[in-house]
Parts: C-alpha cells; structure tokens; sequence
C-alpha cells in the first residue's frame, strides 16, 4: 500500500485563479504550473506526496516529468479528478481546486480539500 500523500492538482481551476494572461496560451500555463510543481513540490508539506496534475481541453497534450505525473482528462477535468479520489480509496488524498462542485464531490468520496494558493507561486 502506498501510504504517501496523494495531491490532485485541478489545473484549469489553479491555473485559471491568477489573471496573467493563461488564456492566451493554457497549455503554456499548464506547463509553467506543472514545472513549478516539480521544482518546489507542495509548499509547507515535509512528507512525501505524489504530485498528480489534471488538465482538460487545450492543456491535453502536456507531458509528465519527474516529480509530477500530468493526466490529461479525456472529458471533464473535474470527473478525471472525481474517479482518481476513488480509485485511490486506501491512501490519503488532497485535491487542490477552489471549485465548490468538485469540493463536494471529492470531500463526499473521503478526500481533504485546499484552494490553489496551496500551489500557487509565491502563496
């Protein structure tokens, strides 16, 4: 059993929480969140997490590197994040997203919840 931290990042709503221009080039903004990611990891966590990144729509398409694996959602980003928590029933699970939908559907399948600024630079 895997008993690391699972932190699902929701890409489109983290990316999507700063207005600098991500709309411009989202899949550019996914990448630049993604590295991020696998530079500093999850700020103020000192265990050890795996790093997962959902990205739907003009963010599919962008690779995984080491330390962060990056799914590219075949529909909906939020059902992609949705079926990761419950496929991931045995270990502890945060989901980064500030979306109240997907908060409620993730929190009602046994995950913890925290908003982007948990992953955002210079939170």
């Amino acid at each position: 059993m895997d008993d690391r931290l699972l932190v699902i990042i929701d890409g489109a709503n983290v990316v999507g929480s700063v207005p600098d221009g991500w709309w411009r080039d989202r899949r550019g903004a996914a990448e630049r969140l993604r590295d991020r990611l696998a530079r500093e990891g999850l700020p103020g966590h000192d265990g050890p997490v795996e790093l997962v990144l959902v990205v739907e729509g003009a963010a599919r398409g962008v690779d995984s590197v080491a330390g962060v694996r990056v799914e590219a959602a075949p529909g909906s980003g939020d059902d992609r994040i949705v079926e990761l928590v419950e496929e991931t029933r045995d270990r502890p699970r945060l989901v980064v997203t500030a979306d109240r939908e997907l908060r409620r559907r993730v929190t009602a399948a046994g995950a913890e919840v925290t908003g982007p600024r948990a992953v955002r630079d210079g939170s």
